[in-house]
């Protein structure tokens, strides 16, 4: 399965970014499902959660994943939280799925950058974040893209998974 990541710090717009590129793939005519790491207790699908966003946008399957539950609903009780790699297993075969964090798992990211969150964009010194969706320029080796070019960061994107 084709697999890319967004990542970054907290409130950079991850979950836009990922909104619009469920929205922009599935335009396309992709088949399109998602996964997001939470770093809490959570419930999904209710108005205005990010699950609920992901679904809303397109994807035919929505998975989310934190260290105490993951959701197509599985209580973890005492188990510790699923890898990455137990998830995509456990996936419909769909074109692409895009990851929302997981910012330490080995698959090609992007990272979303916002320069009022002052804090250094993890790009520069990790090789697995092949590019940035920011709202500022940045100087990097790698692409930087403006935050709400959605049209370009897919078809970086697409172009990196030869989609």
């Amino acid at each position: 399965m084709k697999v890319f990541g967004v990542t970054g710090w907290k409130n950079t717009g991850k979950t836009g970014l990922m909104e619009r590129l469920v929205s922009e793939f599935t335009n396309r005519g992709l088949t399109v499902s998602t996964i997001k790491h939470a770093h809490h207790a959570f419930d999904v699908d209710h108005e205005g959660k990010d699950s609920f966003r992901h679904r809303v946008a397109g994807a035919k399957e929505v998975v989310v994943s934190s260290g105490q539950r993951f959701a197509l609903m599985h209580e973890l009780r005492e188990q510790s939280e699923p890898a990455l790699s137990e998830l995509l297993h456990r996936m419909t075969s769909v074109d692409l799925i895009l990851i929302e964090g997981y910012k330490r798992e080995a698959h090609p990211k992007i990272e979303a950058y916002r320069s009022e969150i002052r804090q250094t964009p993890r790009a520069a010194d990790d090789p697995t974040i092949q590019a940035v969706a920011s709202d500022t320029p940045l100087a990097l080796d790698k692409p930087v893209f403006d935050l709400n070019d959605t049209v370009r960061i897919a078809d970086f994107i697409a172009g990196e998974l030869d989609l």
